[in-house]
C-alpha cells in the first residue's frame, strides 16, 4: 500500500454505468454522468474490496448480451 492509500481518509461510494462496470467516486461529488450508486459507502480499500467480490465478469454487459445471442443462434 503506498503513502498516499494511507493517507486517504475519504469516505467514497461505489457506483455502476449502463455496462455495470463498477468505480469508486468521493460521496460529497456528484456522480459522473451515467452512473449511479450501488449503496456501498466506505474507505477505498472497503469500497474496492466490494467491487472486487461483486464484479466477477469484467466484460462490459453489452459484450456478454451479444456473446449470449451468439451461442443460441
Amino acid at each position: 500500500m503506498s503513502l498516499n492509500d494511507q493517507e486517504d481518509n475519504t469516505v467514497y461510494k461505489v457506483v455502476v454505468n449502463h455496462e455495470e462496470q463498477y468505480s469508486i467516486w468521493p460521496v460529497e461529488r456528484k456522480n459522473p454522468l451515467g452512473w449511479r450508486d450501488v449503496g456501498k459507502r466506505g474507505l477505498k480499500a472497503e469500497c474496492l474490496a466490494h467491487i472486487k467480490e461483486v464484479w466477477t465478469d469484467m466484460r462490459p454487459l453489452s459484450l456478454r448480451k451479444q456473446m449470449e445471442e451468439t451461442s443460441q443462434g
